[in-house]
This record gives C-alpha cells, sequence and structure tokens, in this order.
C-alpha cells in the first residue's frame, strides 16, 4: 500500500493544513478496507498521496470488491474509469480510512450518484459523438462549452478542498467524506 516504512513524519497527524489541499496523512497506522463496487461502471480507485497528487489503482470491475492494505487518514477518491465521472463512497465523494471498531476490515461501498438530467444527457451525448463534432450538434451555445466541460479531477480535487476548509472554519459536519 502507499504507505512506505521509514518515513518521517513532518506533522501531527490530523493537522492538515486547508491551503495545502487534500492529501493522504503519514500515520504508519494499517486500516484494512474492502473497497466494493457496487456500481454498474468500471471503477478506478484513486488514493491522494502525500503531497495530494492522485494515484490511480487497478480498476474494479461492476459487482467485485478488492480488499486494500490502506492506512489511516488516508484519502480516495472513485472514479467512472471510461467517462472520469467521479463516483460515491458511502454516499460520499470522498473516502477517509479510519479505524474499524471490531477488528473487521471498513467497507468502501461504491456507487452512482444521481446525476441531474442534464449531467446524465450529456454523459450519454459524450459516448455518442466525437469531441470534435460536439458544435455541428442543433442545441444551444451554452451545452457546446457544458460537453467540451469533461468530469476532472483536478477541478474536482480543487472544490473538495474549499468545501473541506470551509467545513473546518464553519464547524459543520463533513458531508463530503465518509469512512
Amino acid at each position: 500500500m502507499p504507505q512506505r516504512s521509514g518515513e518521517e513524519d513532518d506533522e501531527e497527524p490530523g493537522t492538515r493544513s486547508a491551503s495545502r489541499g487534500l492529501r493522504s496523512e503519514k500515520t504508519r497506522e494499517p486500516c484494512p478496507v474492502i473497497f466494493c463496487n457496487r456500481s454498474p461502471r468500471l471503477v478506478s480507485p484513486v488514493w491522494l498521496d502525500f503531497d495530494g497528487k492522485p494515484c490511480p489503482y487497478p480498476n474494479l470491475k461492476p459487482g467485485t470488491g478488492r480488499k486494500m492494505h490502506s492506512y489511516l487518514e488516508h484519502l480516495w477518491l472513485f472514479r467512472d474509469a471510461g467517462t472520469n465521472d467521479s463516483l460515491l463512497v458511502n454516499q460520499a465523494e470522498l473516502f477517509v480510512a479510519t479505524r474499524s471498531l471490531n477488528g473487521q476490515p471498513v467497507f468502501a461501498n461504491i456507487t452512482l450518484p444521481v446525476f441531474t438530467l442534464k449531467e446524465r444527457c450529456l454523459q450519454v451525448v459524450r459516448t455518442l459523438v466525437k469531441p470534435m463534432d460536439y458544435r455541428k450538434l442543433d442545441i444551444v451555445p451554452s451545452l457546446y462549452e457544458d460537453l467540451e466541460d469533461h468530469p476532472n479531477i483536478a477541478r474536482d480535487l480543487q472544490r473538495l478542498s474549499l468545501e473541506r476548509s470551509d467545513k473546518q472554519v464553519n464547524g459543520t459536519s463533513d458531508r463530503y467524506e465518509a469512512s
């Protein structure tokens, strides 16, 4: 798994700075996790390393699972391997590895979000029409930009980081991460 032995912590676990964005902590405490793909999509698990860089892991086929050796406070995202759309894990966008209460692995249940009708239509059009042909479609001009604005993990990470820092400032519950 991503943690390398002998690495020195440069800060206390749990003191992640919002200005540095989302990243995994160097805790060295193993946290077994089972990734369960409960979606009909091919899923790409993505670990955020200690610098916040996305590191993709081997894909999970629909209806399958994989035991992972993660570590406490390691962050995971899950993407559709074909479209790069963001998927949910335990009803949230971000999974944070935590201690299990009974020594059993923690389950990370990966599911499809409820897409808006517009989002779903854009997904379907993207699968049927080549990007170079988007502007040949007889649609309103604003939809050209929406079609060309493909899902982007860097943009999603920036948004999640801002939402998380807002939550920390406001002291509200965190609906963007689950364990």
